[in-house]
C-alpha cells in the first residue's frame, strides 16, 4: 500500500498536471479543445514525464507485490515503500531505481495517450451530443470509455514493463534482453491472446481508476478556478 500511494503521489500528479498544462495552453483562445492527435501528443508527453518521476515508487511496488509468492529464502523482505527505496540504492545501486524506466515510459505514453486523449475526446462527444452538460454524469461515462480504451491498448506494454521490473539473473545473464524480447516469449509460449489475459479484471481496477482520477481531477479544477482565478 505505501508503494502504491507513493507512485500514485509522483506518478499520477506529474502526468495529470502537464497535460493540464498543455491543454491550457494549447486550446484555442476561444476556449477549443485542440484536436484529438494534438490531445494524444500532450498524453504522450506527459505520461512520460510522470513516469520518469515515478518509477523508483513503480519498482518498489511490483517487488513488494510478488514478494509473497517468492521461496521464504529469496524473499526481499522490505518493510515499506522508504525501505524498499533505500535498500535497493544501497545494495544494488542508485541507478536500479530506474530499473525498466524505458519500458515503464513506453507504457506511459502508451496509457496516457489512450486514457488522457480518450477521456478528452469522449467529453467533448458527449457535450456536442446535446444529451449531456459537463457535470459528474458526463464525467462518468467518458471515463468509462477512457478506461475500456486504455485496458485494451496498455496491456501488451503493461505485461512487458511488469516482466522486467521483476526479472532475476540466472547464470549470470538477465531473463530478459529487452522488452521485445519479453513480448516474442510471451507470444511463443503462451499465445498471442496471453497478452491480453485478465482483460476482465484488469478493466474492473482500471475502470473506477479512471473514473475517480477524472472525477476528482475536474471538480480540483472547478473549486480551483472559482476560489483562486475568479477571484
Amino acid at each position: 500500500l505505501s508503494a502504491g500511494l507513493l507512485r500514485q503521489a509522483t506518478y499520477t500528479t506529474t502526468r495529470l498536471g502537464i497535460y493540464s498544462v498543455l491543454l491550457e495552453r494549447f486550446g484555442g483562445a476561444d476556449g477549443t479543445p485542440p484536436p484529438f492527435l494534438a490531445k494524444a501528443a500532450m498524453g504522450m508527453t506527459a505520461g512520460a514525464a510522470g513516469a520518469f518521476v515515478g518509477t523508483p515508487a513503480e519498482v518498489a511496488l511490483i517487488r513488494m507485490t510478488a514478494d509473497g509468492r517468492l521461496p521464504p529464502g529469496e524473499r526481499r523482505g522490505y518493510h515499506n515503500v522508504f525501505d524498499a527505496l533505500v535498500r535497493m540504492a544501497r545494495e544494488e545501486g542508485v541507478f536500479t531505481l530506474w530499473r525498466g524506466c524505458i519500458p515503464t515510459m513506453a507504457r506511459a505514453v502508451v496509457v496516457n495517450a489512450a486514457q488522457l486523449a480518450s477521456y478528452s475526446q469522449s467529453k467533448q462527444f458527449l457535450l456536442d451530443s446535446g444529451h449531456f452538460r459537463d457535470d459528474i454524469l458526463c464525467h462518468f461515462c467518458a471515463s468509462m470509455i477512457s478506461g475500456l480504451v486504455t485496458t485494451a491498448a496498455s496491456m501488451p506494454v503493461d505485461i512487458v514493463k511488469t516482466r522486467i521490473q521483476n526479472m532475476r539473473t540466472i547464470d549470470g545473464k538477465p531473463e530478459y534482453r529487452n522488452g521485445l524480447d519479453v513480448l516474442l516469449k510471451v507470444v511463443r509460449y503462451e499465445g498471442f491472446f496471453s497478452l491480453w489475459k485478465g482483460f476482465t479484471p484488469y478493466y474492473a481496477r482500471l475502470g473506477p481508476h479512471t473514473v475517480l482520477t477524472f472525477i476528482f481531477l475536474e471538480q480540483m479544477n472547478k473549486w480551483y478556478q472559482r476560489l483562486f482565478l475568479s477571484a
